[in-house]
């Protein structure tokens, strides 16, 4: 009982949507990582991660799909609640998965499973302006609320696959926008994926609340990678913003320490992670 009252003193106090907070406003890199089951969430917690994102890339590292349009709430909920159960340091994120809020109170319905049944503390959703009621219509419910831009792997059959976006100068502008917009809306955190790196900066600098970059260059407030692209678990061709930690280490768990320590320390994302 009481066990975040209980930790608030501890030498590593859970990690809250404040942290973050007060993690951009001291300038503190935020380091993230995915991760689907609770063995690897105990080693993620110990290498001192500071979010931890149950993905619907688990439909392609875990499950062997080609994208993540086949993953299901009932999927996302099955790996938070085993994730849940490793962690106790991390802030918990969990992705709404495709097709799972297409309507606010359908948005509303699968966020609560996801905090309840799942156990996570903040949900994700791939965004753009027509998802604005959506955040905000959570927001008022008291569900904290990350938003996906840029890259949006639930859309690649509409964008026609897993490529940059936001080099074209009207798209960067309406990226730009819609990142204000959903901040207004209510959106506690704002994720960039696969966006040329001074995008990543620009929106980073016109926000007030955390911005996460997976593959938005280094002026981002933190970092997301997959889990096995970090362990080099991954196969074949990989995006160029992935880090390949196990070169030299002697344990995942060493791995995982080399990642969180690149991003605090500002050598990861390298010029040879990020996109022009």
């Amino acid at each position: 009982m009481y066990t975040q009252l209980q930790m608030r003193g501890s030498a590593r106090p859970p990690v809250s949507l404040a942290t973050l907070h007060k993690m951009r406003a001291s300038g503190d890199k935020i380091a993230c990582l995915t991760c689907y089951d609770a063995s690897f969430a105990v080693l993620v917690d110990e290498a001192d991660a500071d979010v931890v994102l149950v993905g619907d890339s688990l439909g392609m590292v875990i499950q062997g799909h080609q994208t993540t349009v086949p993953v299901t709430m009932d999927d996302i909920v099955y790996h938070c609640r085993a994730v849940s159960r490793g962690l106790q340091r991390p802030l918990l994120m969990a992705d709404l998965p495709f097709a799972s809020f297409p309507s606010k109170n359908e948005a509303l319905a699968n966020s609560v499973r996801l905090m309840q049944e799942g156990g996570a503390a903040m949900v994700k959703l791939e965004t753009g302006a027509g998802q604005i009621e959506i955040v905000e219509f959570l927001a008022n419910h008291d569900i904290a609320v990350c938003a996906h831009l840029g890259l949006k792997p639930q859309s690649v059959h509409k964008t026609g696959g897993f490529r940059v976006q936001g080099r074209e100068s009207d798209v960067a502008e309406r990226m730009v926008a819609d990142a204000k917009a959903l901040e207004a809306a209510g959106a506690d955190v704002i994720l960039l994926e696969c966006i040329p790196s001074e995008l990543g900066t620009r929106i980073t600098n016109e926000l007030q609340v955390p911005v996460i970059g997976i593959g938005a260059g280094p002026g981002t407030n933190g970092q997301i990678l997959v889990l096995y692209d970090v362990l080099d678990i991954t196969t074949g061709r990989k995006p160029r913003f992935v880090m390949n930690c196990m070169d030299g280490t002697g344990s995942n768990l060493e791995g995982l320490k080399r990642y969180v320590r690149a991003v605090k320390d500002g050598s990861y994302p390298a010029p040879e992670h990020c996109f022009a």
